[in-house]
């Protein structure tokens, strides 16, 4: 057998194997990419560090600096400032609370001054559709290159590099990056601009509907005298069965709702849905139901920084259990 066929890589000018993008081929490219991150929260803080474990040089940086300062122990580069954190990248990710968040960022004369053509900014915010296109649109016309990557999996999967990872944009640029993607999860190219959060916002219609109806089960199991633990053993493997049955049911039932999900990004996640539905003509009325739930929850029980398996608690107060 012939020794495997290579590609050059234009812009970072190295040689590196084809076949399956072979983990030789990504320890290669890991020493060629210089990765910021802005934003090490709940979900950045695990994927910051699943993006050193693949041995990308990473600086990181965010509002609150504590919050960034512990991965430095596992190799990260500290920057105070987030126009110092982008500053020599070849790739920016950001992880922040909305487009409006990463739109800020782009208003800041600072930091345009210290993006460079080339560079490939990787949005994993959850934004709406329109920002992505916006977003994309201007960093073109400054000679960077935009993808918008929203993910799905939460702390958990955020930890285990297992994530849902929805690409928006050019195809050609998603492979480019795909080791640094690849690290955190499972890329996937869903269309052009603004595609990925499109796919991002059908995801947290079904997340927080099937909450919705796994919070019902769970209300009911426990009034009636089934143990819910004993449900979702019964459920596993079955039609019904789901992660969120099995990793929110379990929350619902031992009152744990420590959060892995903001109930508050869920909101926020559910208002872009039915923008976008509404620009497209579109009735969603379960998204809707459940999306005024999750605001009684936020407003009326204080439950903003709970996860967003609490609206189970929302449901027991509904039926004079609370």
């Amino acid at each position: 057998m012939g020794p495997e066929p290579l590609a050059y890589d234009r812009d970072f000018g190295l040689a590196i194997t084809m076949r399956g993008a072979s983990s030789e081929g990504q320890r290669i490219m890991s020493k060629q990419f210089k990765v910021a991150l802005l934003g090490t929260g709940l979900m950045g803080a695990p994927m910051a560090r699943n993006i050193l474990r693949a041995e990308f040089p990473l600086t990181v940086w965010n509002r609150s600096l504590d919050k960034a300062k512990p991965l430095t122990a596992e190799g990260a580069t500290l920057a105070e400032t987030a126009p110092l954190a982008v500053s020599g990248a070849d790739v920016i990710v950001t992880m922040l609370s909305d487009g409006y968040a990463t739109g800020a960022l782009l208003s800041d004369e600072a930091f345009c001054k210290q993006l460079k053509p080339g560079m490939i900014w990787i949005d994993m915010s959850s934004a709406k559709p329109e920002h992505a296109r916006e977003q994309s649109a201007q960093l073109s016309s400054m000679g960077l290159q935009h993808l918008d990557a929203p993910v799905s999996g939460g702390t958990k999967g955020a930890e285990a590099a297992t994530l849902a990872i929805m690409v928006g944009g050019d195809q050609d640029v998603m492979e480019r990056v795909r080791p640094v993607l690849s690290a955190m999860g499972r890329p996937v190219h869903v269309g052009p601009s603004g595609s990925g959060q499109l796919c991002k916002l059908a995801n947290q219609t079904i997340v927080a509907v099937t909450i919705s109806a796994v919070a019902e089960a769970t209300l009911l199991a426990q009034r009636g005298g089934a143990h819910p633990a004993a449900l979702r053993a019964a459920l596993k493997g079955g039609f019904a069965d789901s992660i969120i049955l099995q990793q929110h049911g379990e929350r619902m039932s031992d009152g744990n709702f420590v959060p892995g999900g903001l109930s508050k990004f869920q909101l926020k996640d559910l208002d872009n849905t039915l923008e976008e539905a509404r620009s497209l003509g579109v009735e969603l009325p379960s998204t809707q139901s459940v999306r005024d739930r999750f605001e009684y929850l936020i407003d009326e029980m204080d439950g903003a920084e709970m996860d967003h398996s609490a609206l189970y608690l929302e449901l027991k107060k509904r039926n004079g259990l609370l």
